[in-house]
C-alpha cells in the first residue's frame, strides 16, 4: 500500500493550511465477489493516526462506508518546522507509514 500527504507550497507558520492525504487501498467490503463468484473477503482500513513531531493531529476509525483509495482533507496549524507522520492498519494486519517534512524558512 503506498500513500501521500500532499501539503501546501505556500504556507505560513502558525496559519491554517490544508492537509491531504491518499491513500492506495482496495477497501473491500465484503460484499463484492470475484469473477468465480466467490465472496472477496472483507479488508479495509480501520484505525488512521496521522501525527505532527510525535503529537497526535488525527486519530479515526474507517470502515465499509469508505471508498476505496481513501482520500481525505483538513486544516492544521503548525507552530514550527517538522513532520507529520502517517499509519494505518488493515484487517489482514497490514501496516503503513507514511511521512512528509513541512519546513518554514
Amino acid at each position: 500500500m503506498t500513500a501521500r500527504i500532499v501539503l501546501p507550497i505556500a504556507r505560513k507558520l502558525g496559519e491554517p493550511m490544508d492537509v491531504r492525504i491518499l491513500i492506495q487501498h482496495p477497501m473491500d467490503t465484503g460484499f463484492m465477489h470475484d469473477v468465480s463468484g466467490a465472496a472477496i473477503e472483507k479488508n479495509v482500513i480501520h484505525s488512521l493516526t496521522l501525527e505532527f513531531n510525535g503529537e497526535e493531529l488525527l486519530n479515526a476509525e474507517l470502515g465499509t462506508g469508505t471508498a476505496a483509495n481513501p482520500f481525505m482533507q483538513f486544516q492544521v496549524r503548525v507552530k514550527e518546522s517538522g513532520e507529520f507522520l502517517l499509519k494505518w492498519v488493515d484487517d489482514k494486519g497490514q501496516m503503513g507509514v507514511e511521512r512528509a517534512k513541512c519546513i518554514f524558512t
